[in-house]
């Protein structure tokens, strides 16, 4: 690329210079000839190639000489891309930056070259440029920037910049090459000349001269002058920059910055430079402090003192903020600031830098009280309301708090920003980098103090990193190296840490016991051999100068307004401060900044407005509030020794605000409370008594939260006016006073944590002064009356802070504020114990505190003189304490255990000894009360320490039992009660019930393996106790089923139990008693077993409904656990001691309040008792059957427990009656699941007859507990069925019929039940009824017909009700028993079809009844059920039971008239399948598949009845009956009124349709009439009736009449009928067993059909005469019109049928004169064929004429006309 460009831009230079400059052409010309002749190509020879010809940049040092702008710009581009590339031949340098010189007069673009390509040059020349070619390289650039234009003045300054920095550049390089360099020349130092080598020369020569240039001073070495002085100080800060190293290392360079540099910015800041000179000189100063403070020692400190000077002098606000920039960057370097410490503080004789300075800070922080807005408290800064700008947004929001109060002075008319904040007290670029101004920026006026902030939050910072990490002691430095803030020994928690997780505080258990290896903090100052040793001494000397001007500077920052950045800044560096004075041992500024911290945590005038509200209603003695000075806050301003008069003045100025301030805490309050805790976190066992500070601080923190109730406080604002911004920072601090309250709270739980490592005589120090906070109670007088006392004899009290307090205990009784107070200390006085719960009990009780600790308490709860919850707080704190020393103890060795268990137990009996002394229940209600709430408190501990360490107890059983037995007292009888009168068992108090009852809860459900023996006695004596005590109602409940649990207990302990007549027999439980106190006896188990067993009959017999079942409930079950391990004499012990008395007592009770109308009230719970005693009976008994059968007297038993069911059943309760037959069912199930022994055959009659006595429902059908008798009912049929399976072989017929009649019974008086309905499933009970007919065995002679009568009757119910509707909505409909019955009936009556029994009793006529009633009344059943519709069920059971027994029916020779019967019913039936009202079908009734279904129904009825219904034995009316129904239903078209009245003799033909339909005991004759009446025509309609809806039945019942008419020949018995259309029917009869027909008999069916067809015959020629008599009448008047399409067809296939029948001769009479066989039908019809002959061929009916001329030819052929 540069051979071409190089080419290219001779090229032009050649074009350019034909006739301008022959010199230059040819030059040009060569150096291209030059150039081609190169064979090279890559880019790195060429530039090797061209750098060794010595004449090829001749035409562009031409160019440059001619001054002409083209020759000139072609020239400069090429030896830029020369320079670039390094091809610039060594030896032509100068001549090149001679024309580089010479070209600087031309253009924009040139000069702009030239500079571009001079730092190239200096960099691919290093070695070349020196000296005078150095001289000429940077002159070009000092002419370039005296450009007026400023691209090229600027970039030559940039440029000229750089090669400044290249000089240095090649310095450092020449230092770093090593070996032996030739010198050349020498430069002056502060000890004389030294040599110095080529490079340095050049750099000294170029640092000296520009040094002069900027004093205005000529240069020695450069060959210029007039340089900006600002530009000249921009280089020396470059220089200083980016070599600082050189400085240190080459005293020539040294001696200038101590000759030129130094000198000449001090007395440049003397004076007065502007602002740009100021920004530069500062600039360099501070370049010079960072890194030369040691070459320029002397210079530095008076460079500093001048800086300190103007800041304190100066009233440039500009200038102040330069300086202060300065100190901010100094203070951020740590080390630069021990540095400067060391050189001149320390330093005897030397200036005190930094004490000045931090003197002026203080002066600065006060100097204007008003623009940082002081006052009495931290406010919020508020924004000038008369400013235009609005405040920016950028800074994020930190945490606030809100406006309760305004402390401020009146604003001033212009209107200033008040106070210090990020929004408007900082700058965006700092005055110290504005180099780009010439004047000085707007400064804000609170931008000075915003960096005195940050000098101090550096100072602290930097002091923390560097003295924290040398405390942390060399092995725990090893252990926590991950973790640097874990513990005491690493830096504390920040200010503005967020809140510690609430599970902190469960880490206490997992904290080791370090007290035994006393890990205190290191003091660095005592570490002498340390490398860092002098620097740890300087900053402990540093503190210790200027620690009262730094608290002064701070505290006047902390009642001024800050937003919450700088005051979370100012906190965090306090805490530091404080932090690092603590562990270097400092304690007097230690103590000074914990003291500020109080104050700022607890302002006194927040606590004196509480103390007042405390006793605003009480006489407050003057000097309460006077005297709050003189404690934790009163010597916080006399620390402050260097306070200017102005912050005083400003703080007096603010005296009037005092009345508004609020009495209650707000964030920042807490925030300097927090920082205060984690100072003594940290600095805890070098406290010592500074422990003062923090607990009195902690206590009044405390007691004000109280007073205000914990409500938020609003940080104030600094001053009146409408800021938003400050109101919004206002809320937001207000929303996070919950979360800093959790922050106070965990650090304040993590202070006491941090107990556990102090060694002993620390923790001694903290306990003691805990204590102290209770000491005013103490010295209360017991025989206070409530007068105002008097005050305290003058002295010096134990802590000045608690002056205030002390007026406070001794006025009237103690208020909320005492309280609190109190409540306070007796908190962290259990804190402390809990935390350090090791260490007392691994000491010396004295020695550890827990003497005194433990005493301090209960004398605290057992005092009068104390209020009640302070009484209640120490009985809760002693509780705690014990549970957790227990706890503590549990898993040491017992001979450690014991002992201090011991000692537990006896300071929890000792707590209460105090509350029973005598005479003390009688005093002030109010201390009563308070004594039965310490009482409950210190039962509750025994609880919780039987909870927790009941397994580990090893002793002081004893004493446990008599705490629990303190509330039970004995009843003070009258003086004149008689001697045998028993004193009644009385409880202290209701409220002690539980608390006790639990602890002995506890004892009896955990801890029986851990009594000793003889406390088993005392146990039960204690149950009884509780379960007699008439107080507390659940407590006896519960203590009933601890009975079990010893009972349980017991077992373990003895797989048999020995039970003896004589047991029971002895008079009294003396023997038992005796018997049982004696472990070693053999029957001291059963004895003491007997014990329990009679405490629970007592108690199954008391008053009390729960009480008394629960005793029942257990005791049944004890017998019942036993069961297993009793012999049968044992058995009977127990069942006639025990279960049979028992249920004696329960008759007598039921007897008594059934006739007694004063217990009348008391039956609902007798019932309930005897259910549960029927039901544990019933258990016991069905357990244990197989046991109980093998003794000998097991019968007797049984009959004395039927006896007792017998007699409760006569008290007719329901639910006696219920629990009764549930007895009775189990038992009877557990013997049917036993093969051997079972009851015996006397047993089992005794069982039925108690069942045979009656339905069990009461004689007056109500019940006094519910009057549904469904669940009695079902296990009254349930234990029918368990006695069954046990007596079916012994169940003869009058069983049989009994059970029928009960069952039948107990159907009906069977209550519908509250949430069943029996539409579509069956209820239980009918369930159940159900199944007893299909377990029956029916294989007993009669059984089968009784049975299948009782279930006709059941398949009836459903529609043998008055009002469907009614029953539906009473939910007893029967609906889904009587489909279910249909079934149960289908099967017996199939299974017993062959038997003569079933027709000859009519039970078959009975159940085909039965069956045709849901079939006749199809849609008139109003009950629509969601699974298949009952008639279509009975439609199917009747079809399965006809295919089963009408072969046997034919075989009856006896009693016709139960056959014709039987006959007659099956018509009904099949007039009942053909016919149906659609018009009241119910909603939704698919009518189109029930005609489906039931002409399917009807064709498989047709196949069983027909010819059979011929039968000489069945009545002619039933065939009739038979016909007309038939012939009803084929009417498919509504007959004229005309003819219905010729017909039916009414006009209504559906009413009588229906009704004929309804029975079959229909008469042919009132149907068939005079056919003479039918031949006249009636008069036409114009209305055409709609067919009806199941026309396809119609068009069945059509067919049938043909076909019933039709001959039958003896060869072929199918008649011959006409085509009937096919149809298809579902399978309806699935749950059908297929038979096959029967077999027809050899006998001839022939006179059958003829008996038939004589019966249809009259209904078809009706049937037929019919349709044509409409056709004749109606269709004339309809003219050409056609017929309606189904009366069109209806007629059509009547003239079909009519032409195709053969007629059986017999079945119609002759006509006289005609001789006809088989078309008889046809001449008894001939009149109304002519008259249609007519009418068709008048309207042009073509069809209808052939088929009638079809039918006349028929009729002309039997009248002999062929």
């Amino acid at each position: 690329m540069t051979a071409q460009l190089v080419a290219s831009e001779l090229a032009n230079l050649i074009q350019e210079s034909k006739r301008k400059n022959n010199d230059l052409r040819q030059a040009a010309e060569k150096s291209l000839e030059e150039l081609k002749s190169l064979k090279v190509t890559s880019e790195a020879q060429i530039s090797a190639e061209l750098s060794q010809q010595s004449n090829f940049v001749n035409p562009f040092i031409i160019a440059c000489g001619t001054k002409n702008v083209k020759f000139t710009g072609i020239a400069i581009v090429c030896l830029q891309r020369l320079i670039a590339s390094r091809a610039l031949p060594r030896f032509k340098l100068s001549q090149v930056l001679e024309a580089l010189q010479q070209a600087t007069s031309a253009g924009l673009d040139v000069q702009l070259k030239i500079l571009q390509a001079l730092p190239s040059l200096l960099s691919n020349y290093a070695a070349e440029v020196k000296g005078e070619l150095l001289v000429t390289a940077l002159n070009i650039c000092f002419i370039l920037q005296s450009s007026k234009n400023a691209i090229v003045n600027n970039a030559s300054a940039a440029t000229l910049q750089q090669l400044v920095v290249s000089v240095f550049d090649k310095v450092v390089a020449e230092d770093g090459a090593g070996g032996h360099v030739e010198h050349v020349g020498e430069a002056p130092t502060q000890d004389g000349p030294v040599p110095v080598q080529a490079a340095a020369m050049d750099a000294y020569r170029v640092f000296n001269d520009i040094c002069l240039l900027t004093e205005n001073q000529r240069p020695e070495y450069l060959r210029f002058s007039g340089m900006p002085q600002t530009f000249g100080l921009e280089l020396i800060e470059s220089v200083l920059t980016n070599h600082a190293a050189i400085f240190t290392t080459h005293p020539e360079q040294a001696d200038i910055l101590r000759t030129r540099v130094m000198p000449f910015i001090i007395s440049a800041l003397r004076g007065k430079p502007n602002f740009a000179t100021s920004v530069r000189l500062v600039r360099i100063l501070f370049t010079l402090l960072r890194r030369h403070l040691t070459v320029l020692p002397s210079e530095s400190g008076d460079a500093l003192d001048i800086l300190t000077q103007l800041l304190d002098q100066d009233t440039a606000l500009w200038k102040r903020s330069l300086c202060m920039e300065v100190f901010r960057g100094i203070f951020a370097d740590h080390a630069l600031l021990r540095r400067i410490f060391m050189l001149y503080d320390a330093k005897e004789g030397e200036k005190n830098i930094l004490k000045n300075l931090t003197a002026t800070f203080v002066r600065v922080s006060t100097e204007k009280p008003t623009v940082i807005g002081l006052g009495l408290q931290s406010t919020l800064p508020v924004a000038n309301p008369y400013a235009n700008a609005v405040a920016s947004t950028d800074q994020a929001m930190l945490e606030a708090s809100g406006v309760t109060g305004i402390i401020s002075g009146s604003v001033s008319s212009d209107g200033h920003n008040t106070g210090i904040s990020t929004h408007w007290s900082t700058m965006r670029s700092p005055c110290i980098d504005q180099l780009d101004k010439t004047d000085p920026p707007s400064i804000p006026e609170s931008y000075l103090y915003s960096l005195t902030l940050a000098c101090i939050t550096s100072l602290s910072e930097g002091l923390a990193k560097f003295i924290l990490p040398l405390t942390v002691p060399s092995e725990g430095r090893r252990k926590k190296s991950a973790k640097p803030e874990g513990g005491r020994d690493s830096p504390a928690l920040t200010a503005d840490e967020r809140p510690s997780t609430p599970s902190e505080g469960s880490k206490i258990r997992e904290r080791s016991t370090s007290f035994k290896r006393n890990p205190l903090p290191v003091n660095p100052l005592t570490l002498e051999t340390h490398p860092l040793y002098p620097e740890i001494k300087v900053c402990a000397a540093f503190i210790d100068e200027c620690w009262p001007a730094i608290l002064a500077t701070c505290s006047t920052f902390l009642y001024s307004a800050l937003d919450s950045e700088y005051y979370h800044g100012l906190v965090r560096a306090f805490q530091k401060f404080a932090h690092v004075a603590g562990l270097l041992q400092l304690t007097t500024p230690r103590d000074a900044f914990l003291t500020t911290l109080g104050k700022a945590a607890v302002p006194p005038n927040v606590f004196t407005a509480c103390l007042n509200s405390t006793s605003s209603r009480r006489d407050t003695p003057a000097s309460a509030t006077s005297e709050t000075g003189s404690g934790l806050f009163s010597n916080a301003r006399g620390l402050l020794t260097t306070e200017s008069a102005s912050a005083q003045a400003a703080e007096k100025q603010r005296q009037h605000s005092m009345d508004i301030t609020p009495a209650t805490l707000n964030t920042r309050n807490l925030l300097c409370l927090r920082a205060l805790l984690n100072l003594g976190i940290a600095l805890g066992p070098t406290l010592s008594s500074t422990w003062r500070i923090l607990l009195e601080t902690l206590q009044q923190a405390d007691f004000v939260l109280f007073t205000s109730g914990k409500a938020a406080g609003r940080t104030p604002l600094a001053a009146k006016g409408p800021d938003q911004q400050a109101e919004q920072e206002a809320s937001v601090l207000l929303s996070n006073f919950n979360t800093e309250i959790r922050a106070v709270e965990t650090a304040a739980s993590r202070l006491f944590e941090s107990t556990v490592d102090f060694p002993n005589p620390a923790f001694v120090e903290i306990v003691e002064a805990v204590c102290a906070l209770l000491v005013k109670h103490v010295e209360a007088p017991p025989e206070s009356t409530g007068q105002a006392q008097p005050s305290p004899p003058p002295g010096p009290l134990r802590t000045p802070t608690f002056t205030h307090k002390r007026v406070l205990s001794i006025t009237t009784s103690p208020g909320a504020g005492a309280n609190q107070e109190d409540q306070f200390a007796l908190a962290k006085l259990g804190d402390l114990a809990s935390i350090n719960m090791e260490r007392l009990l691994s000491y010396a009780p004295e020695a550890s505190g827990w003497t005194p600790l433990i005493t301090e308490l209960i004398n605290t709860l057992s005092s009068s003189t104390n209020t009640s919850p302070v009484r209640a707080r120490a009985a809760e704190t002693l509780v705690r304490i014990l549970l957790e020393a227990a706890g503590s103890v549990a898993t040491q060795q017992e001979d450690i255990r014991g002992p201090i268990q011991i000692r537990i137990l006896e300071a929890f009996h000792n707590s209460l000894s105090s509350l029973q002394t005598e005479g003390r229940e009688v005093s002030l209600i109010s201390n009563h009360a308070t004594d039965m709430d310490i009482h409950r408190i210190v039962l509750e501990g025994l609880k919780g320490l039987l909870e927790n360490c009941g397994e580990s107890l090893v002793q002081g059983w004893d004493t446990i039992f008599a705490i629990i037995d303190t509330i039970f007292v004995k009843e003070d009888l009258p003086s004149d009660a008689p001697s045998t009168t028993t004193p009644r068992l009385m409880t202290r108090s209701v409220k002690l019930i539980r608390p006790s009852f639990a602890s002995l809860q506890l004892i009896c459900s955990d801890f029986l393996p851990s009594l000793p023996n003889l406390c088993f006695l005392n146990l039960v004596d204690t149950l009884y106790k509780f379960c007699t005590q008439d107080d507390d109602l659940n407590v006896a409940l519960t203590t009933v089923t601890f009975f079990w649990a010893i009972s349980d207990f017991l077992s373990s302990k003895s797989k048999t139990m020995s039970l003896t007549q004589d047991m029971v027999n002895d008079s009294g439980d003396d023997a038992l008693l005796k018997l049982a106190a004696d472990p070693s006896h053999h029957d001291s188990g059963g004895a003491l077993w007997m014990l329990l067993l009679l405490r629970l009959t007592s108690v199954a017999t008391d008053q009390r409904l729960e009480l008394r079942n629960s005793a029942v409930q257990t005791l049944l079950r004890i017998i019942s656990a036993y069961g297993d391990s009793l012999r049968p004499e044992a058995w009977l012990i127990c069942i006639r001691s025990v279960i049979l008395r028992l249920l004696a007592s329960i008759e007598d009770e039921l007897r008594a309040v059934h006739t007694s109308p004063a217990k009348a009230n008391d039956k609902e719970g007798w019932t309930d008792t005897a259910n549960v005693v029927i039901r544990g009976v019933s258990g016991l008994f069905a357990s244990y059957l197989q046991v109980l059968l093998g003794h000998e007297d097991f019968a007797t038993t049984w009959q004395q427990l039927l006896g007792h069911f017998a007699r409760m059943l006569d008290v007719q309760i329901l639910d006696i009656n219920a629990s009764v037959y549930s007895a009775v069912r189990e038992i009877l199930r557990s013997c049917a699941e036993h093969v051997q022994p079972r009851l015996g055959k006397v047993s089992l009659d005794l069982t039925w007859d108690l069942w045979s006595r009656g339905i069990p429902v009461p004689e007056d059908g109500k019940d006094d507990k519910s009057s549904d008798n469904q669940k009695c009912l079902l296990v009254w049929v349930e234990a029918l069925l368990e006695l069954y399976g046990l007596i079916k072989d012994d169940f003869g017929v009058e069983r049989i019929r009994r059970m029928l009649t009960l069952l039948r019974d107990a159907m009906q008086h069977a209550t519908p039940g509250a949430y069943a309905s029996d539409t579509e499933y069956v209820t239980p009970l009918q369930g159940r009824i159900l199944q007893v007919f299909c377990t029956v065995q029916t294989d007993v002679p009669g059984v089968p017909s009784a049975m299948i009568t009782q279930i006709a009757e059941f398949v009836s119910l459903a529609f043998a009700q008055d009002n469907p509707d009614k029953a539906a909505s009473e939910k007893r409909t029967f609906v889904a028993m009587s489909k279910e019955s249909m079934s149960i009936l289908q099967s017996l009556v199939i299974k017993h079809a062959a038997e003569t029994d079933i027709y000859e009793t009519g039970a078959f006529a009975t159940a085909l009844a039965a069956l045709a009633k849901p079939i006749i009344l199809k849609y008139k059943f109003r009950i629509v059920t969601k699974s298949s519709q009952p008639w279509r069920e009975a439609t199917k059971t009747v079809l399965a039971v006809l295919e089963a027994t009408l072969p046997h029916i034919r075989a009856i020779d006896k009693a016709r008239s139960t056959v014709q019967e039987i006959w007659q019913i099956i018509v009904s039936i099949a007039n009942g399948i053909i016919s149906a009202d659609c018009t009241i079908a119910p909603t939704g009734t698919d009518i189109m598949d029930d005609q489906k279904f039931d002409i399917s129904s009807f064709h498989k009825l047709r196949e069983l009845i027909i010819p059979a219904l011929g039968a000489e034995v069945i009545l002619d009316k039933t065939r009739k009956a038979y016909a007309e129904g038939l012939f009803r239903t084929s009417i498919i078209h509504a007959l004229a009124p005309a003819e219905a009245l010729i017909i039916y003799g009414s006009e209504d033909h559906d009413r009588d349709n229906t009704n004929a339909n309804g029975n079959g005991n229909g008469n042919g004759n009132d149907t068939v009439v005079d056919l003479d009446l039918l031949y006249k025509q009636r008069r036409g309609r114009t209305i055409d009736p709609p067919p009806t809806q199941r026309s396809a039945m119609a068009e069945v019942c059509l067919d049938e009449l043909f076909a019933l008419v039709a001959i039958h020949e003896e060869e072929d018995e199918s008649p011959s009928t006409p085509s009937k259309p096919s149809s298809s029917s579902p399978d309806h009869n699935t749950n059908t067993t297929t038979t096959s027909p029967p077999e027809r008999s050899n006998e001839s069916t022939h006179p059958l059909h003829v008996h038939l067809a004589l019966t249809a015959a009259p209904y078809l020629i009706l049937r037929c005469a019919l349709s044509i008599r409409s056709y004749v009448a109606d269709q004339p008047l309809r003219g050409r019109m056609p017929q309606p399409l189904s009366q069109r067809k209806e007629l059509y296939r009547i003239l079909r049928g009519l032409v195709d029948l053969r007629s059986e001769p017999d079945a119609i009479p002759d006509t006289p004169n005609v001789d006809s066989e088989t078309k008889k039908h046809l001449l008894r019809l001939y009149p109304l064929l002519v008259s249609m002959v007519k009418v068709a061929g008048t309207s042009g009916d073509d069809r209808v004429l052939a088929m009638v001329g079809e039918a006349l030819e028929v009729v002309g052929g039997e009248l002999g006309c062929k």
